[in-house]
């Protein structure tokens, strides 16, 4: 009896006091690799995601397969690539519901929630314990009379989904900002709160090299002044001053949305769960500061595919605090390190992978080292025409479907992508050779 009872306190006992890991997901919106501190941005402030990193770990080639908000955010929940999951815009995805990781996180005793966008109709509310869904404008008003900030509206729902969670269970949120995002109808696009327009006033925001004409008239031909990444960039970017006015407006945003991340994660302590939660902060696409006479996203350009990954994971060894990896991650990683990271089955129709194992082993995993992209033509060729890519470190193949055009950029000699080699007869074996393995990696993505 008394042998019994010693085993049970010395080893039963402390398996049962082990809590299983909570997850937070920090999700903000049309913010690229570079806006951070912590990335050597020369102008915007996040301190609190500058300390996460240095908590944590960050991912400096992290990308998305597909730049646009619906689509992205179809393949974070089901970690798969839009010819999977079958979102081609802001619709609901094919993919059975319960084969995303929200529903696997509930469906095992986790305490869910989501806050704010979501831009896959329709929300499935019923199925999370907590939820509260909005995006579009930066300023709401509220039943209550006031008029709030969109991006403080997400704060305090967050902040709520926390402090009133049952103390029982495990749980997952989900944060998703409708920041750094631009109101789109507004003649001002980006609209920060007045606390935040003392930031940035005496500061001269850098413009890209290749915020040019001349950038814009390299691009194949079918981009003209229809192209709505054009059309954008007269919105925000087509004189000096303009520039300045929306990339401080648009950094003011970014600060505010760091600001929140700082006060959730702080909520995490105070509460005694940060060191066993695992914090992601990352973002749904990338953004044109108007390089190559463009502005928003969508096409394979490393502006507009590159994007933060931060994850601060309590079983990470405090050797790795602060430091950064290079290694091709994706957005549809994301769904199986969650569910991998609590112990959870990953659904044998996700095609991302565990990163875990990149921060966490001994010795470094074999990891990827190209992707195949995808973008689905949007109202028609003359908007938004579809674009596919074969993305590697050093080259990148690009395929326009519509004009049966293919691109071809050395990005070790050509970062910025602004001299295309495909008619080269120099560079025709390195063309035959990703043309093929664009192919492969097209066949593999459905």
């Amino acid at each position: 009896m008394i042998r019994t009872l010693l085993f049970l306190l010395i080893f039963v006992a402390p398996l049962r006091a082990e809590k299983p890991m909570n997850v937070v997901l920090l999700f903000a919106d049309d913010w690229r690799h570079d806006t951070l501190g912590v990335a050597g941005n020369p102008v915007v402030r996040t301190p609190h995601l500058d300390r996460l990193a240095g908590q944590g770990i960050r991912f400096t080639s992290n990308c998305v397969t597909t730049s646009i908000c619906g689509v992205s955010r179809a393949s974070l929940y089901t970690g798969q690539w839009m010819a999977r999951h079958g979102c081609r815009g802001f619709t609901m995805f094919k993919t059975p519901w319960e084969e995303t990781y929200p529903a696997i996180f509930r469906k095992n005793g986790y305490h869910i929630g989501h806050v704010g966008k979501w831009h896959n109709k329709p929300f499935p509310k019923n199925a999370y314990d907590f939820a509260t869904v909005y995006h579009g404008r930066h300023w709401y008003k509220l039943e209550d009379g006031r008029r709030v900030h969109v991006t403080q509206r997400n704060e305090e729902d967050a902040l709520e989904f926390l402090r009133t969670r049952p103390k029982d269970k495990p749980f997952l949120l989900n944060v998703c900002f409708f920041a750094t995002h631009a109101e789109d109808g507004h003649k001002d696009q980006f609209l920060p709160q007045p606390q935040s327009m003392k930031l940035y006033q005496d500061v001269t925001v850098p413009v890209p090299p290749n915020a040019t004409q001349e950038s814009w008239e390299r691009l194949p031909d079918f981009f003209d002044e229809e192209n709505e990444g054009r059309n954008r960039w007269h919105w925000r970017f087509d004189t000096p001053e303009k520039y300045q006015r929306m990339m401080k407006n648009y950094y003011r945003l970014a600060t505010e949305v760091d600001a929140t991340c700082g006060k959730v994660i702080a909520e995490l302590e105070k509460q005694g769960v940060l060191d066993n939660t695992l914090v992601v902060f990352t973002t749904d696409n990338g953004y044109y500061h108007a390089e190559h006479g463009l502005a928003d996203k969508w096409y394979p350009h490393q502006e507009s595919i590159r994007v933060p990954l931060i994850i601060r994971d309590p079983r990470m060894p405090k050797a790795k605090h602060g430091t950064t990896n290079d290694a091709f991650t994706l957005n549809v990683d994301l769904a199986p390190t969650f569910l991998a990271a609590v112990g959870l089955p990953v659904p044998k129709g996700m095609q991302g992978k565990n990163l875990a194992p990149l921060y966490l082993a001994e010795k470094a995993p074999e990891w990827r080292d190209e992707f195949f992209y995808e973008h689905p033509t949007l109202r028609d060729a003359d908007f938004i025409p579809a674009s596919e890519a074969l993305v590697r470190k050093d080259w990148k193949y690009f395929y326009w479907p519509e004009a049966d055009l293919e691109q071809l950029f050395n990005l070790t000699a050509d970062p910025r992508e602004e001299n295309d080699l495909a008619d080269d007869p120099q560079h025709a074996d390195q063309l035959t050779e990703m043309r093929e393995r664009f192919r492969e990696l097209k066949a593999a993505a459905k």
